[in-house]
């Protein structure tokens, strides 16, 4: 990976001293994926840490009645599937790209190596393995007791998790359908939510995106 790119966009790294930041990025290549493409089938055994430079992915499966159920929306400077390879099993869900994404994929000898030599590196698995734990006991009670306008708060709250996606800030280019997908509900569903929470000053519904006004209210919404 080009060493200016791997500095402005990997932003784990730079918590690195620089040997084995150089190890990391030698250790990276990068692949696009097209909207709708399957990044990630469930039960593939993939051998690599994946980040997403640009573009937005959602992370979800499809139950054996044919359900489709999302879990999370994997935008921008997100890094995901520290737990299979840690655990060296299938991947347990699927990723499909909701548009065109980069992603970077981080092969797994420099990913072990990391793990086995790197305090800083090491630090930052635990902060994301607990920030993701967090997050996907909240989805539960998100699934159970969330009405629509709570199920598009929260998984819009997840997408501008700052420690899980640090590079997003306080807006996001993301269109209603996208939202929908994201959230498990209908895009007029989408519509009346992203209403009622601008209404509630939220956040603000901008030309191709929004910005959030109050991350906390967001992610505790219907709490």
């Amino acid at each position: 990976m080009d060493p200016a790119v791997f500095e402005a966009k990997v932003h784990w790294a730079r918590e690195l001293p620089p040997e084995e930041r150089e190890r990391a990025r030698r250790g990276v290549t990068l692949r696009r994926f097209a909207p709708g493409a399957a990044v990630i089938h469930r039960g593939d055994k993939i051998d690599a840490w994946i980040g997403v430079m640009d573009g937005l992915l959602k992370l979800g499966s499809v139950t054996d009645a044919g359900k489709a159920v999302t879990y999370a929306g994997l935008p921008s400077s997100v890094w995901f599937g520290e737990g299979s390879l840690l655990k060296d099993e299938p991947r347990q869900y699927d990723v499909v790209a909701l548009r065109e994404t980069e992603t970077a994929w981080l092969h797994r000898s420099a990913f072990v190596w990391l793990y086995e030599n790197s305090v800083a590196f090491n630090r930052l698995l635990v902060r994301l393995l607990n920030e993701r734990l967090g997050q996907f006991i909240a989805s539960i009670e998100h699934d159970r007791m969330l009405d629509g306008t709570g199920k598009v708060a929260r998984s819009l709250a997840w997408l501008f998790n700052p420690v899980i996606s640090p590079f997003v800030g306080d807006r996001l280019e993301i269109n209603q359908e996208e939202i929908a997908a994201l959230a498990g509900v209908s895009r007029p569903t989408a519509n009346r939510a992203l209403r009622d929470l601008e209404a509630q000053g939220v956040l603000r519904a901008e030309r191709g995106g929004l910005r959030v006004l109050d991350w906390t209210r967001l992610r505790h919404y219907g709490a």
